[in-house]
């Protein structure tokens, strides 16, 4: 069986779907490995350290997808690239699958079974292959990162004889995989960290980092299936941006990370918290790819407003390039290494496995995963 890794094609992605180390792996599973040249060069992958794993380098993505019956991607393809699939292929990649209804169509009518791999479910047996974990966790730490490189003042407390610099406050907002990497880094950069979430369950965890939690005394529980958040009820949502506002005011540096699957993020910082907070604060917005956790957030971009700086950048797990792409490619891995027959070094799926039932959005022409067919068919 053959198994394409092509280079990536959307604007500011700097991953790649495999490593040499996973290649390796790939062949000793007994696929045919093929990887697009200059498909890991952003990640500083070379075509010889690939080669070198057992991977044969294809001078074209029409090469690499040819005939392919695996193809391993970081985002979805573009349309041209789909017509390159052969009918049968599996596509494993992060398809945004609720953002992009009409692609999830273009994949079924081009016989292509696509696999979602953020829409892998939470369960114990598939935390090695859960990429929004991996990735979530690079940009928690990267967005700290990113917040001590636009402070114009120093992160820990420092005493010196010209006197004594206090330390950043940093707010956590959004307590997942990302939140929890994040209070960490700053706490090692030596700030007073502080963090809220609506799932009372994450109290404990911020706490063993060293944080202290901020959240509205409630019955209300914000814990969905999973272990993600639920929306919560209006009144719930008034209490706490009361108590959100009152707290940004003496923030440095806040960083926003909560995202509800399905919808557009929710708005966690709003014009008039902003207008409170100090000349020279930070904000770093990692749901700006779903429309932000503040208003005034530009995804793409930092801007200035009422004297804070606000960051959107995209992608902030790819400016990680190396780590990301090594952890993604790892994900991947485990996603397919039990679905390889070890026999007869075949594709042998347990279509009512619950991984598989969890990401699979289209198989044999048709939109087949639940919360997408009423949209997608």
């Amino acid at each position: 069986m053959k198994l394409a890794i092509p280079r990536e094609r959307q604007d500011g992605e700097t991953r790649v779907a495999a490593s040499p180390e996973t290649v390796k792996k790939l062949v000793a599973l007994g696929l045919d490995v093929t990887v697009e040249s200059g498909a890991g060069a952003l990640a500083n992958f070379s075509d010889a350290a690939f080669q070198e794993a057992g991977a044969k380098i294809a001078s074209s993505e029409a090469e690499a997808l040819k005939d392919a019956d695996i193809v391993f991607k970081v985002r979805s393809p573009l349309d041209e690239e789909i017509g390159l699939f052969k009918k049968g292929a599996l596509l494993a990649a992060i398809l945004n699958p609720y953002g992009d209804h009409a692609r999830i169509r273009k994949y079924a009518d081009a016989g292509i079974d696509a696999f979602a791999m953020e829409f892998m479910p939470r369960i114990t047996r598939a935390q090695s292959m859960d990429v929004l974990s991996s990735q979530s966790n690079l940009a928690g730490y990267k967005a700290v990162i990113n917040a001590a490189a636009a402070f114009t003042r120093a992160m820990p407390m420092m005493m010196t004889a010209a006197g004594t610099i206090a330390p950043a406050r940093t707010f956590i907002m959004g307590v997942g995989v990302a939140g929890l990497q994040a209070i960490a880094t700053a706490k090692r950069l030596g700030c007073i960290v502080s963090a809220t979430d609506v799932r009372s369950t994450t109290k404990e965890q911020v706490e063993s980092l060293g944080g202290t939690f901020v959240m509205v005394e409630s019955e209300e529980s914000g814990d969905a299936a999973g272990g993600y958040a639920k929306e919560m009820s209006e009144d719930y949502k008034r209490r706490q941006a009361e108590l959100v506002a009152e707290h940004i005011k003496k923030q440095d540096i806040v960083i926003t990370t909560a995202l509800i699957p399905g919808r557009p993020a929710p708005v966690l910082v709003t014009e008039d918290m902003v207008k409170t907070m100090k000349p020279g604060s930070i904000i770093v917005d990692l749901a700006a790819e779903r429309g932000g956790n503040c208003p005034l957030t530009e995804a793409g971009k930092t801007v200035q407003k009422h004297g804070v700086t606000i960051i959107g950048e995209l992608n902030v797990a790819g400016q990680l390039s190396v780590d990301s792409s090594a952890l993604y490619a790892k994900n991947l891995l485990n996603f397919i290494t039990p679905l390889i027959d070890k026999e007869t070094k075949s594709l042998n799926i347990n279509w009512e496995d619950e991984i598989i039932t969890g990401t699979c959005l289209t198989k044999d022409g048709q939109v087949v995963h639940p919360s997408l067919r009423e949209g997608g068919n």
